[in-house]
């Protein structure tokens, strides 16, 4: 049943994707307009209404300020951590493999703050979870990655428990959970997007991570109207989609009870 959901999720995210759904609504509103269909006008309409809506609008900031805003990192932050964990998703293993070097996505924050808080924290354990997440993908997990860029930045390969079956959230936090075990009273940094930090608190905690302590990276929002208009609008898109991804996400994961709630308590 786990693995006919992940295949369900990879395959119908293609279509369901906003970008691509408003795409083949506007081909399909021509395509009965060449019919003769007038009705297929409000097809196109609709589509042209979607990018026109992201291009004037801040939507995409709406959409990820919310799930943002859920999390900060403890301030003062701890003065002893005993484990350090990095979500998978930040890393490019097919152009890894293609180019035979460390390839990294828009997420890399991970990765970076994986390494600063290693060195912050130098008795804290490190642990990378992340294996095959993409539907179509060649022989390195996001794992094999993460190992050949934390060791040629220095992170010795002894320091780090790396996790590379998981394929998803759920199976990041229940797998990492199996590996560690980690004891009643320690502390534990989660270091992962912000705008994911809701969905990995929610699943963590359920997978029995009571106490572990969110540590948000790679922003992508603002409260000024600099920060909502700034960015491009192939970046706008993404983030739109990103956004609604998380939403869904959190909504299937408590439907499937992986978590106790849609969205987590912050204490």
């Amino acid at each position: 049943m786990t693995d006919l959901l992940f295949a369900l999720s990879k395959i119908l995210w293609f279509p369901a994707r906003p970008g691509h759904f408003a795409i083949i609504i506007g081909f399909i509103g021509l395509f009965m307009v060449w019919r003769g269909r007038r009705s297929g006008r409000w097809l196109i309409l609709a589509s042209l209404g979607f990018f026109f809506l992201l291009v004037v609008t801040p939507v995409n900031q709406w959409l990820l300020l919310p799930l943002e805003d859920r999390f900060a990192r403890p301030s003062p932050p701890p003065a002893h951590v005993d484990g350090i964990i990095v979500l998978g998703g930040a890393v490019e293993q097919n152009i890894t493999e293609a180019r035979g070097i460390p390839s990294l996505n828009g997420a890399a924050e991970r990765m970076t703050e994986g390494v600063i808080l290693a060195r912050r924290y130098p008795d804290a354990r490190l642990v990378f979870t992340g294996g095959q997440g993409s539907f179509v993908h060649g022989g390195l997990t996001e794992a094999d990655v993460a190992r050949q860029l934390w060791t040629a930045m220095g992170v010795p390969q002894d320091r780090v428990i790396y996790e590379d079956q998981a394929r998803n959230t759920h199976e990041n936090a229940v797998f990492t959970y199996r590996m560690v075990q980690p004891k009643p009273g320690e502390v534990w940094l989660l270091v992962t997007s912000a705008s994911h930090m809701p969905r990995s608190m929610a699943v963590f905690r359920a997978a029995g991570w009571r106490d572990i302590v969110p540590w948000p990276v790679n922003y992508r929002t603002g409260h000024s109207w600099a920060a909502w208009y700034d960015a491009p609008f192939p970046e706008r898109l993404g983030q739109l989609e990103w956004g609604i991804r998380e939403w869904m996400g959190l909504i299937a994961y408590r439907l499937m009870g992986r978590t106790e709630s849609v969205l987590p308590a912050r204490e």
